[in-house]
């Protein structure tokens, strides 16, 4: 297992809750993305509520780590956002809430890892964006309202433009260029 952040490696995480409506959003998003072509450097993964897991997964070394997340900001349902998270506390590994392995915000999965990091040496992915939908429900229902369902493939297209934006990594040397 690699522990520092391999250059150009991308993780698109989508995260949520389908047994709760538009909480599935980043579930719903990642499973589209997942059916497209994408570059070799890039995994598309369905978290779902397994934040733990994810956590330990980043352990592997991602550059860049896009969580795709319903996520409420007080706009129309449907309304698409891209946030840079720069939360200074993912270096240091400070130490958050208590952990509850069944609900992990994004937040606690990203404090957990600066945690995990520090205990292994590690580095958290050099770039941390979250893709989010604007929810209209969140309840025990097991499909998106409307607007949500209509905000996946734009999400989609979203994730691909910004992965599109991101420098593509660079070729291994072949083991003649390395030896010399």
């Amino acid at each position: 297992m690699s522990t520092a952040p391999t250059a150009g490696r991308v993780l698109v995480a989508g995260i949520g809750n389908v047994f709760l409506g538009d909480d599935g959003f980043g579930v719903a998003t990642a499973r589209a993305l997942a059916a497209r072509p994408l570059p070799p450097h890039v995994e598309v993964v369905d978290i779902g509520v397994r934040g733990v897991h994810l956590a330990y997964q980043l352990l592997d070394g991602y550059d860049t780590l896009i969580l795709v997340d319903a996520t409420a900001r007080g706009h129309p349902p449907g309304t698409l956002y891209v946030i840079e998270h720069d939360d200074e506390s993912l270096v240091t590994g400070a130490a958050g809430a208590p952990l509850d392995g069944h609900r992990m915000t994004p937040d606690a999965v990203l404090a957990l890892l600066g945690t995990l990091c520090a205990g292994t040496g590690g580095q958290p992915p050099r770039r941390t964006l979250v893709v989010g939908c604007e929810p209209a429900r969140i309840e025990e229902r097991m499909e998106l309202s409307g607007p949500v369902s209509d905000a996946v493939p734009r999400a989609v297209r979203l994730v691909e433009e910004l992965l599109a934006a991101a420098p593509e990594p660079e070729p291994c040397p072949s083991a003649g260029e390395a030896a010399k």
